[in-house]
């Protein structure tokens, strides 16, 4: 049997090590572009990747996910409308994570976007994220409970109808006005 010298075990190792190093990044090398790229290929079905700062409610439920501290100068955005909440998950679990998103990059109000309606757009370690707590209220911002009935403010006016029984004017059957 041949034994391999201290030079040719050193050799071996390197050799070793940077394959360990490189070849993952080659194998799994995304061609997700940046967000500060992303308004260039609006009209294009593209991965974006970046790292989610802060996920903001806004109207009727709508998340925006955030990729900037700034979000009015950010060039990117993820939309994630209330209606599809059910079928992408908590995405408030994503804050912090840097993900991939794959989809049609769409320009809205001179910022690029995506709209995520599923979870199988988003690729990386971040794809799994919970699925939304059953008693999640999207209407209700920041409340996790579906809503409970509340009196209006006013109590609603009523219009007093007339007796069938009144008499108007000089009307009154069987009574003679004048005695």
């Amino acid at each position: 049997m041949h034994w391999l010298r201290t030079d040719e075990i050193t050799a071996l190792l390197c050799w070793v090590a940077l394959a360990i190093l490189f070849v993952p990044r080659v194998l799994f090398a995304s061609d997700c572009i940046p967000t500060h790229e992303a308004r260039q290929h609006v009209g294009e079905t593209k991965c974006v990747t970046g790292k989610v700062l802060r996920v903001k409610v806004g109207m009727k439920g709508v998340h925006f996910l955030d990729f900037c501290e700034d979000q009015m100068a950010c060039p990117f955005t993820v939309v994630v409308f209330a209606s599809d909440l059910k079928d992408v998950g908590d995405v408030r679990r994503l804050v912090g994570r840097t993900i991939e998103i794959h989809g049609a990059v769409k320009l809205y109000d001179a910022r690029a976007e995506i709209v995520l309606n599923r979870i199988g757009q988003i690729t990386g370690g971040s794809a799994l994220i919970p699925p939304l707590p059953k008693n999640y209220d999207v209407e209700n911002r920041g409340h996790y409970s579906a809503g409970r009935l509340r009196p209006t403010k006013k109590p609603a006016k009523t219009k007093a109808k007339p007796k069938a029984t009144a008499t108007y004017g000089n009307d009154v059957e069987g009574g003679d006005p004048e005695n």
